[in-house]
């Protein structure tokens, strides 16, 4: 397994594949790729469709993927409010890759047979596949094609993000093999010798203490202990610190435990949601979730201290869990506001995660919302780091000196997160 991650700033479309391509022919020394990764600054929207017959003509890939954003990682740099391009190339021995592109029109209903799932995207469970999914958010409902590819293949991992950079609907770009498609899902299913790793950096910290869900209808939260939950944020806001205070009026969600036979939570136990509205009246929240009596929950603050911490926590827990030795390459999907709108300067998560981790090769792109799993179940997020690592699943070795022999040994397993 070996991959390749390059980016180009230059000012130009042309310029800028020219030199990544140039690039990525010196590292294949005459190999073809099995993998293209391809993320495109919004800045270059003019030369979308130009593209693709490039990179087949220079690279010959079995497979292309890639989209728009406004802002694209690649070679350990994060390229954000300037034109850019990043490629990455992964030679995949003994991986089948299989692509896949959704409209919004055959996406199946929830209630169907998960074969129609299998069908709609190619490839069966038996192959234990993982995914790639990219997607334009202005034309495909997102999450109803995450929940049913959980319902079909609730084992495997899926990874990805929402294209970005467009003000209207048709300005995305989302590419798979020869085509630039400007709506729908595209995606890729890697089974074989290949693992998936994934990362969900959500960025907050817990305050208060976790309280039940004791009335609530739909996305409304109506009771939290039997009080309205603007009267548990006034009793706690005279709790907290200046700093915490100001964040609570601004920067305030709410964690959702996802395991419900847990008693006592920790980092990476909450799915973090909005709270998208509120009435003073009545001291209610509007919460971006559905919620359900009984559910346990917690408030959360989230900064750009309390985003690098949590991002330095889930590294280093995957890297003493893991090791550092055996990834072949990752990708970034991070929220457009992250990056230098949060931290005040770029590159911060592609050189925390190089710090952590080693010098993986890393390519992205700034998303309009980012997917990966948090408890078992993939969903779409934001203000989210969500990284995919890839590393073989099994190594071949000589089974003994001299014995010319080979024996497979599996690769170690990192932990589920």
């Amino acid at each position: 397994m070996k991959w390749i991650s390059t980016l180009s700033d230059a000012p130009t479309l042309p310029q800028a594949l020219e030199a990544v391509a140039s690039a990525t022919e010196q590292s294949l020394k005459g190999q073809k790729p099995d993998l293209c990764l391809v993320f495109i600054s919004s800045n270059f929207l003019p030369g979308y469709e130009s593209v693709i017959p490039f990179l087949q003509a220079r690279l010959g890939p079995r497979v292309i993927l890639g989209c728009s954003g406004g802002g694209v990682v690649g070679n350990g740099r994060e390229v954000e409010h300037h034109p850019a391009l990043a490629l990455t190339a992964a030679m995949l021995p003994d991986v089948t890759l299989t692509p896949f592109r959704v409209a919004d029109s055959s996406l199946p209903g929830l209630d169907v047979s998960p074969r129609q799932w299998h069908h709609l995207i190619g490839v069966p469970p038996a192959e234990q596949p993982q995914f790639i999914i990219l997607a334009d958010p202005y034309s495909i409902r997102i999450e109803n094609l995450l929940m049913g590819m959980d319902y079909a293949y609730p084992k495997a991992s899926k990874v990805g993000g929402l294209a970005s950079g467009a003000t209207q609907p048709g300005e995305n770009a989302l590419y798979l093999n020869t085509v630039c498609y400007r709506s729908g899902a595209v995606g890729v299913a890697l089974s074989g010798n290949i693992a998936l790793d994934t990362l969900v950096a959500q960025g907050c910290r817990p305050i208060g203490k976790p309280m039940r869900v004791t009335k609530s209808d739909r996305n409304i939260l109506m009771e939290l202990d039997g009080q309205p939950p603007l009267t548990i944020l006034r009793d706690l806001f005279m709790t907290l610190d200046a700093r915490d205070q100001n964040l609570l009026q601004h920067a305030l969600f709410l964690g959702l435990v996802m395991d419900p036979l847990k008693s006592h939570f920790t980092h990476g136990d909450f799915l973090i949601r909005n709270i998208v509205g509120l009435d003073t009246e009545k001291g209610l929240l509007a919460v971006g979730a559905l919620l359900r009596e009984g559910q346990t929950v917690q408030f959360h603050l989230r900064d750009a201290q309390t985003s690098a911490d949590d991002l330095q926590q889930t590294l280093a827990t995957y890297a003493s869990r893991s090791g550092r030795g055996q990834l072949g390459g990752a990708l970034l999907f991070s929220c457009l506001g992250r990056g230098e709108f949060l931290y005040g300067h770029s590159s911060h998560d592609t050189r925390l995660f190089q710090q952590k981790l080693g010098p993986v090769p890393v390519s992205g792109f700034f998303c309009n919302g980012e997917i990966g799993p948090v408890g078992g179940t993939t969903y779409l997020h934001g203000y989210t780091s969500c990284f995919a690592l890839f590393r073989p699943l099994y190594v071949t070795a000589p089974a003994s000196a001299g014995s010319g022999a080979v024996a497979v040994q599996p690769a170690s397993q990192p932990p589920l997160f």
